[in-house]
């Protein structure tokens, strides 16, 4: 962390920056990085929290090997994304407000829309887009991934 740090001012206008690097290197940021921030900048947790919670792109948790998400959008909703969503989290053994797996293989994502409604339902894995996903092709693509 204080390499990270180390490549910055104190200056509280380095905030973005900083966290953004925390980020890039941790994959989330954690409760530790963010006290050591806070004292870095003189500022309070709060205000750290505060800026990051405003930006999508940060999270708090750390993240799973491979990220699944899953289209909520109209198209993916109508054909069948709710019932793929609930097989996914079933077959990940996520409990409810979970989004990541106990062994850090998977985290899961809903996602409003990604725009391919052609291909609805739609799941994303990593960087891989799979269309008119069934529960049971879930399975089988989740299967493959923990193989990997």
């Amino acid at each position: 962390m204080t390499d990270i740090l180390a490549q910055f001012t104190q200056e509280r206008a380095n905030l973005v920056p900083i966290l953004q690097k925390v980020q890039e290197k941790n994959g989330y940021i954690s409760l530790e990085s963010v006290d050591e921030i806070a004292c870095y900048l003189g500022i309070t947790g709060n205000d750290i929290y505060s800026v990051a919670s405003f930006y999508a792109q940060f999270r708090f948790e750390r993240q799973g090997k491979h990220t699944i998400k899953v289209c909520q959008g109209t198209a993916c909703h109508v054909r069948g994304a709710q019932p793929l969503l609930e097989a996914v989290e079933r077959e990940l053994c996520l409990p409810p407000g979970r989004a990541t797996t106990d062994d850090y293989q998977f985290t899961l994502e809903r996602v409003a829309c990604f725009g391919s409604c052609a291909l609805a339902p739609v799941m994303v894995v990593d960087s891989n887009v799979y269309g008119k996903v069934t529960t049971a092709r879930a399975k089988k693509l989740l299967a493959q991934y923990r193989e990997k």
